[in-house]
């Protein structure tokens, strides 16, 4: 990611005191990049904005979730108590334990969620859902649910193929996510293409159960007052889902969807992105959004500042 534009600055009583160096596409409905900035054609880890690809490859697999469950399963949840005990009846539904999840312990990533915890846990870890889901489609597969988690198991080849498939291009390497499931690298460009096609697919379609579970369950996705949640209570149709290290990837009702990656991996800079390319694209957004698009520096407890989206379409 060496040699990305800077996209946004940190401004603290009207000094440039940090940069995110970063690259950015947006797609058209029919596939086509209607402007970008920086490198999208190369490589990158998705991270988990990949898990609603990964849900399609579950549903094409068998895995019977619609609704809040698919949600779920497309999910970095916070670990609030509606995520934990939901993940813990999709278990339960599929005659499974809690135990037998490859994720690691963790404490929940959201806040309130965090200091309420006793101890790290799996099911308390934001990819408990994915995992979830990941067990019962091989339950409803007769595959064994011992080593889901590795590239070679039955269920992670049909993952790759339905990757491959959704974002037109070939996995150029294979990872470890920090869940432990197998992480695939393709282009921003892939993935930002890959959002508008769930969109954009047939009712009742495995692309589109995903798109639609996701934008009716939005808390279920993400939790309360996460930037993806807001952004799609916000505004009608949007699909969103972020990843670790600086990614996230939206997509409008109608399939114009953006890819974002920041270079240094910083989250921070994802949100006011995000709200300029919405308003670069017309879409009007609620007013309670509005610290989403200059979030605000603080100094001694008070604004003294904000991160400024320094990028423009040429």
């Amino acid at each position: 990611m060496t040699g990305q534009p800077i996209l946004v600055e940190v401004v603290r009583n009207g000094f440039v005191e940090s940069v995110h160096h970063g690259c950015l596409v947006v797609t058209a409905p029919d596939g086509s990049v209607q402007f970008s900035a920086g490198d999208v054609t190369s490589p990158f880890f998705p991270r988990s904005a990949n898990k609603p690809l990964q849900g399609v490859g579950m549903l094409r697999a068998g895995l019977g979730y619609d609704g809040a469950d698919l949600a779920l399963g497309c999910a970095s949840h916070s670990g609030e108590t509606g995520h934990v005990e939901r993940v813990a009846a999709m278990l339960s539904g599929a005659g499974l334990d809690p135990a037998v999840l490859a994720c690691p312990a963790e404490l929940p990533i959201g806040e309130d969620a965090r200091r309420a915890a006793d101890e790290p846990r799996k099911i308390t870890m934001n990819c408990s859902g994915k995992h979830a889901a990941m067990l019962a489609t091989c339950v409803a597969n007769d595959w064994p649910t011992e080593g889901y988690q590795l590239p070679d198991h039955p269920l992670q080849v049909q993952l790759a193929k339905t990757v491959e498939e959704l974002t037109g291009e070939s996995i150029a390497a294979v990872g470890v996510d920090g869940c432990g499931a197998p992480l695939f690298a393709f282009s921003p460009t892939g993935l930002a293409r890959s959002f508008g096609r769930l969109v954009q697919a047939e009712p009742g379609t495995d692309e589109r159960r995903v798109a639609d579970a996701m934008r009716a369950h939005p808390w279920l996705v993400a939790g309360t007052d996460r930037e993806d949640t807001r952004l799609m209570q916000g505004v009608p149709g949007l699909l969103s889902k972020s990843g670790a290290e600086g990614v996230l990837a939206f997509t409008l009702g109608d399939g114009t969807a953006c890819a974002i990656k920041i270079a240094d991996g910083n989250k921070r800079a994802l949100a006011p992105l995000a709200m300029a390319v919405l308003a670069h694209l017309g879409i009007e957004t609620p007013e309670e959004l509005s610290d989403l698009a200059h979030p605000p520096v603080l100094g001694g407890g008070k604004p003294q500042g904000e991160l400024r989206v320094s990028w423009s379409v040429p």
